[in-house]
């Protein structure tokens, strides 16, 4: 009788090791959220304004969170913005002219607008 519990608990012991019970709780693992960009974010990246633009810092232009302080979220704003992507321009942040983007379409520059004056939170 003793060598068939032995076997049992052999046995039993094998088997468990092959199992795919864990003996940590994974109970405080945290959810990941991925951020996925704007439409505006992707027109951006699409175009050349990262020559000439950064979020955080002045370049050539000035920089997306500098336009954002200053034009606040606003259908109008959305609408000056967009017609200078399209256009270009010049005297409002320096000599400097900003060069016109003519073949991009007027709902992609609004589109890229609303993103850029978004950034001011």
């Amino acid at each position: 009788m003793k060598i068939k519990l032995f076997f049992a608990i052999i046995t039993i012991g094998g088997l468990s090791a092959f199992s795919d019970y864990e003996t940590i709780p994974t109970s405080h693992s945290f959810p990941t959220t991925v951020v996925q960009p704007s439409e505006g974010e992707k027109l951006i990246a699409k175009q050349d304004c990262a020559t000439c633009h950064k979020i955080d810092k002045k370049v050539i232009g000035p920089s997306y969170l500098d336009i954002a302080k200053k034009y606040p979220l606003s259908d109008k704003n959305i609408n000056y913005i967009s017609d200078k992507i399209i256009k270009g321009g010049s005297g409002v942040w320096g000599s400097v002219p900003m060069a016109a983007h003519g073949a991009l379409k007027k709902d992609d520059a609004k589109k890229i607008a609303k993103y850029i004056l978004s950034l001011n939170k």
